[in-house]
């Protein structure tokens, strides 16, 4: 029966992306740890940031680079200006760092131009609104001592929101299973905060893609890892509500269905990361129209036994939980239901590459 069949499946799925697969990621890495070699290395390092009116933390950001605790011999900082029509072009000359100035191309554009006119040994990004800690550098770069990594990705610590966003709390468990699975193989995702890759590994992708997602499983693609280093340390501030949290998701899984659909992600992966990406990426991603899909069928299902019955019930008390502004009940359903949202976007009108701040995080 194809109601039941719905309802297992998508029952299945939830289960798996969001329990199963995180402690079977966490088993699987303490049982067959593929480690890191690490050592002190200093190569030279381009710090990108790309930045489209950035002039209220601008300046912050670049007295936050001027205090690394990293060679300075070693060390070019570049602000790739994506068309800025604020004061940002003219406070990074005032601070005497190197300035790109880029035709409005969207954020993964103008770190493309970027890279191409730097010489670091490893090429370094960041958000505009993040901040490092002083030794961030330093232990973001120690994991190319193994030749077979080609990214690392840090460890972004969100500060606490000033509304009710309860992203804080997703944000500990993604990093949790970030680390596992960096330990396992190579994590799927990253973030804009921090990250670095070899120079030599560095690809241009579509302008529409973020880095976050398509520059891991594109490394393992060819042979290499892209890995989580926990000790380097950035810091953001998130966006202070679940409302402005869920329009942020709304517009970063438009991205992400993008690279889902048209990027190419399961082409030649070895089976453990082709596992971590269907478990975390795409289940995760699917996850709103899983739930359409075991709600739909819990209704036809209802008078089928006490299963069906109990599952509609939990499902309606998660709604009403969410309708009644229960924090982490509101903010998962939100949540869940900006994937089917962005989907429809992407569907309906594509993409953009250009990109604006999140409401709130600046």
């Amino acid at each position: 029966m194809l109601a039941k069949a719905l309802f297992w499946g998508s029952l299945g799925a939830l289960a798996w992306t969001h329990a199963g697969y995180p402690l079977a990621a966490a088993a699987l890495a303490r049982a067959r740890e593929r480690p890191v070699r690490k050592d002190a290395v200093l190569p030279s390092v381009a710090v990108i940031v790309a930045a489209h009116d950035e002039e209220a933390v601008i300046e912050r950001r670049l007295d936050n680079l001027a205090g690394l605790d990293y060679p300075s011999d070693r060390l070019e900082v570049v602000v790739a200006s994506d068309a800025s029509t604020d004061r940002t072009d003219e406070l990074v000359e005032a601070r005497g760092v190197r300035l790109l100035r880029c035709e409005r191309g969207g954020k993964v554009a103008a770190q493309n131009s970027a890279v191409r006119e730097t010489a670091g040994e490893i090429v370094a990004f960041s958000d505009a609104n993040a901040e490092w800690a002083p030794d961030a550098l330093r232990h973001l770069v120690r994991s190319f001592a193994d030749p077979d990594v080609a990214y690392v990705c840090g460890r972004l610590v969100l500060q606490d929101a000033a509304g009710d966003n309860k992203e804080g709390a997703y944000w500990r468990y993604e990093l949790w299973l970030r680390e596992s699975e960096s330990r396992l193989h190579s994590v799927t995702g990253g973030n804009g905060s921090i990250y670095a890759l070899r120079r030599e590994d560095y690809v241009d992708v579509d302008p529409r893609f973020g880095h976050d997602l398509a520059l891991p499983y594109l490394m393992v693609q060819r042979g290499r890892r892209a890995v989580y280093e926990p000790a380097a340390r950035a810091f953001e501030k998130p966006t202070p509500t679940i409302e402005t949290e869920y329009r942020r998701k709304v517009r970063m899984f438009e991205h992400c269905w993008l690279i889902t659909l048209r990027g190419g992600m399961l082409r030649r992966l070895p089976p453990i990361y082709l596992l971590e990406v269907v478990s975390h990426r795409l289940l995760r991603y699917g996850s709103g129209l899983l739930h359409l899909a075991l709600l739909a069928s819990s209704l036809a299902l209802v008078r089928e036994g006490l299963i069906y019955q109990a599952a509609l019930a939990a499902q309606l008390a998660l709604l009403a939980a969410a309708a009644a502004g229960v924090g982490l009940a509101r903010y998962y359903v939100l949540v869940a239901w900006a994937t089917v949202v962005s989907l429809w976007n992407y569907l309906r009108r594509g993409v953009p590459a250009t990109w604006q701040a999140a409401e709130g995080t600046r």
